[in-house]
């Protein structure tokens, strides 16, 4: 017999934080449950105060499969659900997957290995974003190029190596455990500021484009200028909180609104000469979105630049008017609460 097939795969603790997922939740937890590993396995998924039938199909999967449970999370925020999911879970390896992600067969099995292979206290890959419509795949589209998300490798690929940071992520129990866990002030960029303090402990956090994650986009403007705004409401709060944690990949949303708007501003009031700026950002979007939208419909290949501006100009707009009492509120709770196994 193989030395490595008497070798026994540690055990692994998936956490969901889910709150309106009846679309989504079924899948992501079938194809949790359908991982190609060997070794033992728990799903713990916290439910947040849906107003659709999110409990409903949560409870059914508990019904169905003695792995999977649940455990409320009535503040409806991430890091909280996924504090108390980790709190509730007891293996050694612990997985983030989203109400909406589906991880690829052999994502947990991948993913053990790296850990073992590299030492890092986190892994993770690429967020690779799926749409089911025209403007779907046009928001994912934008979410996997250079000109929508800059050189950020969970999005756009990249080679295998240390990273800032990773795609939800798969980690050791004793760095969340050191940790203590996700701080519940962070309502967006938790995964940021998580691995921020695990590689300032020290800590390995490893990206392979091995590990994929399929996303859904969201499903409106609407909704995905909400989720962009907060990306850059609460990027800026980490940046307040760690010194030294911002880059000019971050800046440059809000550098390209404050430029559009100097540039409409003196247009209208000076000199059609500070239209240029709009004009050329426009340009660039159009231009960007030709190889973005490769094998698209031509209805979603014209949605990409609406998507595009979206993205930039609300991260950008998130991070200009993110208020400093959030940073305060932040700092309040500087030490999040120290997490136990069930």
């Amino acid at each position: 017999m193989n030395a490595k097939s008497d070798v026994q795969l540690p055990a692994v603790s998936v956490i969901m934080p889910v709150l309106n997922e009846e679309r989504h939740l079924r899948g992501a937890v079938q194809a949790i449950l359908a991982q190609e590993y060997a070794g033992e396995m728990e799903v713990v998924v916290a439910l947040g105060p849906s107003t659709d039938r999110t409990d409903e199909i949560a409870a059914r999967l508990v019904a169905e499969d003695p792995r999977v449970h649940t455990v409320p999370n009535p503040t409806g925020r991430t890091p909280a659900a996924l504090n108390a999911a980790i709190k509730a879970s007891r293996h050694p390896i612990v997985v983030r997957v989203d109400g909406h992600g589906m991880l690829s067969p052999d994502y947990i099995a991948t993913a053990v290995r790296l850990l073992e292979e590299t030492g890092a206290q986190n892994v993770g890959g690429i967020m690779h974003a799926e749409g089911e419509n025209d403007w779907e795949h046009a928001v994912a589209a934008a979410m996997t190029s250079k000109i929508g998300v800059g050189n950020a490798a969970f999005h756009t690929g990249g080679q295998a190596g240390p990273a800032e940071t990773v795609y939800l992520g798969v980690f050791r129990r004793e760095a969340l455990e050191q940790q203590g866990g996700y701080n519940e002030e962070f309502i967006r960029a938790q995964d940021w500021e998580l691995n921020f303090r695990i590689r300032e402990a020290g800590g390995l956090i490893w990206f392979s484009p091995e590990l994929k994650v399929s996303y859904r986009p969201r499903p409106s403007v609407k909704a995905l200028a909400k989720q962009y705004k907060d990306y850059g409401r609460w990027r800026h709060v980490v940046a307040r909180y760690h010194s030294g944690s911002i880059n000019l990949r971050y800046l440059a949303p809000p550098t390209a609104l404050c430029a559009i708007a100097a540039g409409v501003v003196t247009g209208a009031a000076l000199t059609p000469w500070g239209l240029l700026v709009p004009a050329g950002y426009l340009a660039a979007l159009v231009a960007g979105s030709v190889p973005a939208g490769k094998g698209l419909s031509a209805t979603a290949r014209l949605r990409i630049p609406v998507a595009l501006a979206t993205m930039h100009m609300s991260w950008g707009w998130g991070f200009l008017t993110s208020p400093r009492s959030l940073a305060r509120k932040v700092i309040a709770s500087r030490r999040p609460a120290v997490l136990s196994g069930s």
